[in-house]
């Protein structure tokens, strides 16, 4: 019996095939009632004469590097750039008006195009701008100015 003892071998496997069984079961189930789940209620909703969402118009005004303007993808001239916003806020009274502008634009360039928006009667302005990533954003590096300590 000791000699036959020590040859034999416990199996000490686990059997997945139920396991496989019940879970290809449960897939098939939740396959079956997850869209009965998510099915939205039938209702009909009441009429109204008065719209309370108003549709609103956006443009956006475009400020290159090397100061070319464009409305939308229209280019225009700072000169023509005040006429034509006053055309569009005549036919589009609530114009929502998006301003983007190249980092590399003079600031006085661009408070000038914001000054021409307002003439035109545009009140409401956004400003543009691409999220922070990887790449940061430093001050530029200036010389030292002669007699003054840093």
């Amino acid at each position: 019996m000791t000699l036959e003892s020590r040859h034999r071998r416990f199996l000490a496997e686990i059997n997945v095939i139920p396991l496989v069984d019940v879970v290809l079961v449960l897939l098939v189930i939740f396959m079956v009632t997850a869209p009965l789940l998510y099915r939205g209620m039938d209702i009909k909703l009441p009429a109204s004469a008065t719209n309370t969402i108003k549709q609103e118009m956006r443009t956006v005004l475009t400020i290159e590097q090397d100061q070319r303007l464009y409305l939308d993808k229209d280019p225009v001239g700072v000169a023509q750039l005040e006429q034509k916003l006053k055309l569009l806020k005549r036919d589009h009274p609530d114009v929502s008006l998006y301003l983007r502008a190249d980092r590399d634009v003079p600031y006085g360039v661009v408070v000038q195009v914001m000054d021409g928006v307002k003439k035109a009667g545009i009140e409401k302005i956004g400003m543009v701008t691409e999220p922070v990533g990887p790449e940061r954003v430093e001050a530029p590096h200036r010389p030292p100015v002669p007699g003054r300590k840093n």
